[in-house]
Formats: C-alpha cells, sequence, structure tokens
C-alpha cells in the first residue's frame, strides 16, 4: 500500500481521491496513508479550493478534508511521494505532464484516472505517461463506473486497478479500496483504457437517444451493439475479450449512458434537442472526453480495419453536421446480418 500520494489534477476525480485517501489517513489501521497532497494546472483556482474548503466548480456541495495538502509548486508536488496520480483529462495530459516532467522521481509508479485516446498520436493515457516520462515508467489505471458525485457521497461503487504488472496493480488496489468502493484487479491495461475511453462515444450516442425521445428499446440497442463494436475494436487492438464484459466495459458504459450526472450523456442529450456540437460543448462545465476521443477511435477503426457504424454515426453528427434523424435512419437501414 502506498502512504505519500500526490495526485496531479484538481476537477472531480482528483478531489474526490484527495477525500478518499485523506479517509484513510485518518484511520488507525497499520500501513495508513501518511500524505496526500493535490496540485493543479491554474494556481489561482487551487488556491481558490484551498480557501473554501470545497472544489465549487467540479465537485460542489462536498468539503474537503483539511488534511488534504494543496500544492502549487511543480517541484514541491513530487518531492517524497511513493505513487503519483494523474487525474487529468486526456487531451491535456501531454502538456501537463511535458512540464512537470523535471520533477518526476525516478522509479515512483503513476496511475491514470483519465478516459480518452489522444487526437494524433491515438495513445492511450498510459501509453502517454510513459511516452513523456520514458518507456521505464510504471504505469496504471484506476477505471470503473464511477460518478465522482456519487463517490463522494459514499454510495457503493466498484472500479478496477490495472496494469501489466500484477503487483502494481493489486498495491493501487489495496491503497484505494475502502468499505464504499470495491476494487478489484486487472493485468488487461490496454482493455481497461480502451473500455473506458470509447464508453464515452456510446454515451453521447445514448443521450442523442434521450434528446429526441427514441425510447428505451433503441437505447438498449444501442449499449448492446455499441458494446460490440467497441469489442472488436479492442480485441483487434490485443486487448482480452472478456475485459469489455467487466467493470470497466459493460459497468462503465451502463452508468455513463444512463446516468443524468454522466457529461458525455447530457452533452449528447443537448445534441439530440437540436443544439449545435459547440453549443452543447459550452453548456458543459466540465470537458467532454467523448467528443475528442470520437475523432480518435474513428482513426483507429481505420487503422486496424474494424467495423464501427455507432461511432462512425456519432462522428458525422459531431463533425460533419449530418443531422440526427438521418443518421438514426442510415443505422436502421444498413444490410440485414447475423447478431
Amino acid at each position: 500500500m502506498f502512504r505519500k500520494v500526490s495526485i496531479i489534477g484538481d476537477g472531480a476525480m482528483g478531489s474526490f481521491l484527495g477525500m478518499l485517501l485523506c479517509t484513510k489517513r485518518q484511520a488507525r489501521a497499520a500501513g495508513r496513508i501518511e500524505r496526500v497532497r493535490l496540485w493543479g494546472y491554474d494556481r489561482g483556482q487551487l488556491e481558490q479550493i484551498a480557501r473554501d474548503g470545497e472544489n465549487k466548480r467540479f465537485l460542489p456541495g462536498y468539503k474537503l478534508p483539511a488534511a488534504i495538502e494543496f500544492e502549487a509548486s511543480d517541484e514541491r508536488i513530487m518531492a517524497g511521494a511513493d505513487l503519483v496520480v494523474s487525474a487529468v483529462p486526456c487531451q491535456y495530459m501531454r502538456r501537463v505532464w511535458e512540464r512537470l516532467k523535471a520533477y518526476f522521481p525516478e522509479g515512483v509508479p503513476i496511475v491514470s484516472v483519465a478516459k480518452g485516446i489522444e487526437n494524433k498520436t491515438l495513445l492511450r493515457p498510459s501509453e502517454i505517461l510513459a511516452d513523456v516520462l520514458g518507456g521505464g515508467t510504471s504505469c496504471a489505471a484506476l477505471s470503473g463506473p464511477t460518478i465522482a458525485d456519487e463517490l463522494a457521497r459514499r454510495l457503493p461503487a466498484t472500479a478496477c486497478a490495472a496494469a501489466a504488472d500484477e503487483a502494481l496493480a493489486k498495491e493501487i488496489q489495496y491503497t484505494f479500496n475502502t468499505p464504499w468502493l470495491r476494487i478489484y484487479t486487472n493485468t488487461d491495461i490496454v482493455g481497461v483504457e480502451l473500455a473506458g475511453a470509447m464508453k464515452n462515444i456510446i454515451a453521447i450516442a445514448a443521450g442523442i437517444i434521450d434528446g429526441v425521445g427514441a425510447g428505451d428499446n433503441a437505447k438498449a440497442a444501442l449499449l448492446t451493439r455499441g458494446l460490440a463494436e467497441i469489442t472488436r475494436l479492442g480485441v483487434a487492438m490485443g486487448a482480452r475479450p472478456q475485459t469489455f464484459a467487466g467493470l470497466a466495459g459493460l459497468g462503465d458504459l451502463v452508468t455513463t449512458c444512463i446516468s443524468p450526472k454522466g457529461r458525455n450523456r447530457s452533452f449528447g442529450e443537448r445534441v439530440g434537442k437540436g443544439q449545435t456540437a459547440e453549443q452543447a460543448r459550452q453548456a458543459t462545465e466540465s470537458v467532454v472526453e467523448g467528443v475528442a476521443t470520437c475523432e480518435s477511435v474513428v482513426a483507429l477503426a481505420k487503422r486496424h480495419g474494424v467495423e464501427m457504424p455507432i461511432t462512425q454515426a456519432v462522428h458525422e453528427v459531431l463533425f460533419e453536421d449530418k443531422p440526427v434523424q438521418e443518421a438514426i435512419a442510415d443505422l436502421m437501414k444498413r444490410r440485414l446480418k447475423a447478431e
């Protein structure tokens, strides 16, 4: 179990993880957390969170523990850490870690909670970290159906700690497991990260279904066929098929597609109700990862020769101004085949 944890990113998930670790810090069990530090890209915003004792922008309504150390210094945030958490949205990771890499402590593992695929490079979060910090860096992912607001309320939830190194996955499991958040391990980090990224595209489509009032039958079909195409691409890229039936796959997909708090689903609902993609994006406070990821996944599908009709339809609506009803009609008119 790691004892001195530095969290990079002061969004909803970074703030929640700080809360969780401080809860374990207060416990009297042996091997407890000794220190939790939180860093933000914007010094002013971080200072405001520290003053208020609350992340009013990304996780309003929840007081942050006094034990969290808010650290704006790029150098001091890394000093003494035995685990670093990257809670930076995928498309911003490279910029942030290029800034911080000079201070990253050699040999310290890093776990990402981002869900996305970088545009242009088509790299997963752990691959971005390895690319910036060096191929010898021990990288892991923490992913699953984890809406920050529900986690902050201590509602029962599950997630998986994924790493090619099973020992690292187990250490992360013990570090973040609590009575209300059960952590499983998984050695298929490729599948876990791909599932976490691609489900956001299907969630946008689910929101569109809600926005046009297409009904529950349509949403059930969307989730089922969406999972099928996510799995096809994942397997083509070396992931294990069973990963997509687990927490990081089906579990996260269901949560993201049905929750009214899901950013990607809510974004899609606005589009379904007639807003342009840009209007829907401006109405969303946090980053809608599925929009940028959609571009990356279309490129990956082409590279690997994998058919992904739902992802392609979402791309046409968001980036090619295709009318929503036309996109739905075209999906329904595709050539008949076996399931």
